[in-house]
Formats: structure tokens, C-alpha cells, sequence
């Protein structure tokens, strides 16, 4: 079955970047481990129904979901408590304008679930570039987006916000234009 497909034709908004960005996780989680898994860590199976009938109504009869309790899963593998760090990391930078609790709490875990990935955020999202992401930041998590002034990978930015936090300072030098590695933060994607 094409699961980005089916999603999007199912879709409230197939412009909308939460929409795709959403349908981008869920689609990559249903590639890799079928329907009968929990796609997003973190969120259980009836936040996971909430989710699919909020953005993406009647898909979870197309994408023949079991009627009964989906199994949990390992998705994510060892970096759990990443994943929940940035969550966190999200939720504490939500606009309570942007959307409902319920709302934030399912797209904060989708990106997390997206950051532990192996590509650039966008990408592992499957959007069709960093714009849309950047879109889909400045909407959910302004306060968060406006932090990333000079337009650092979104995924280096999240971890050094992290690290930051926690009073880590893992970067080889005091500024960023000094670095050895200022073309893997700031170079294209």
C-alpha cells in the first residue's frame, strides 16, 4: 500500500505543512513497520486514532487499521529519552493560539519522532523542502523558531537548544563563525 497516498487523499489540507509533515511521519512509520505498530513514539494508540481522525478523517479505515489496540513498539531505538527531551523542548515553546493541548502534544511528538531520524528534519518529515518546516515551526513553536536567527540546520539547532538547556556546551568553539564545523550547522541541506 502507498501510505503517503492514502494519507493524502485523506488529508484536511494537503498544503498545510502540519498536515504534511504529520502524514510524512506517519507515512515513513507505516513503511518501515506496517499498520499494526504504533507509528509516533510516545503517543498510545487512542491519541494515535485522535490524530488521524483530527487531520486526516476516515483514513484509518483505508489504511485498514485493527479495530482493536495497536501494539506498542521500539520505534525510535535507544534515544527515548531524546525523543521526550524534545518534546518538552516543544511543548515549553508552543503558541497557545496555534492550537488545542491535545493538538501541540501530537505534533510536538511527531517532530521528535522525526528529529531522531538519520536526514536532515525536513527531509525525514518528507516535505518537499526546509521552508515548509520552517513554516510549520514559526506556526506551532514561534518562540522556539525566532531562536534559530541565523538559519541553523534545524536539527543541530533543536540538539544545541537541548544542550543549552542543560548547561552543555558541546560546540568547538565560542561562535559559530569560528567553528571547524560551521559548514555541517549552516551549509545547504
Amino acid at each position: 500500500m502507498e501510505f503517503h497516498a492514502t494519507l493524502m487523499r485523506h488529508a484536511i489540507n494537503t498544503n498545510d505543512p502540519t498536515v504534511l509533515a504529520l502524514a510524512g511521519v506517519l507515512s515513513a512509520a507505516f513503511d518501515e513497520a506496517g499498520v499494526r505498530i504504533l507509528p509516533i513514539r510516545g503517543l498510545d494508540a487512542d491519541e494515535t486514532r485522535w490524530l488521524l481522525a483530527r487531520w486526516f478523517p476516515g483514513v484509518d479505515s483505508a489504511l485498514s487499521l485493527p479495530r482493536g489496540a495497536l501494539a506498542m513498539t521500539s520505534r525510535g531505538g535507544t534515544r527515548y529519552d531524546e525523543v521526550e527531551d524534545l518534546v518538552t523542548l516543544f511543548k515549553a515553546h508552543a503558541d497557545p493560539c496555534a492550537g488545542t493541548t491535545s493538538e501541540v502534544h501530537c505534533i510536538s511528538h511527531a517532530l521528535a519522532s522525526a528529529c531522531v531520524r538519520d536526514k536532515h528534519l525536513w527531509q525525514d518529515l518528507r516535505l518537499p523542502s526546509r521552508r515548509e518546516l520552517s513554516a510549520l515551526l514559526d506556526y506551532w513553536f514561534p518562540r522556539l523558531a525566532e531562536k534559530n536567527v541565523h538559519g541553523m540546520k534545524w536539527k543541530k539547532f533543536l540538539h544545541k537548544q537541548l544542550c543549552e538547556r542543560e548547561a552543555l556546551f558541546i560546540c568547538k568553539a565560542p561562535y559559530c563563525g569560528d567553528c571547524a564545523d560551521f559548514a555541517d550547522c549552516f551549509g545547504p541541506e
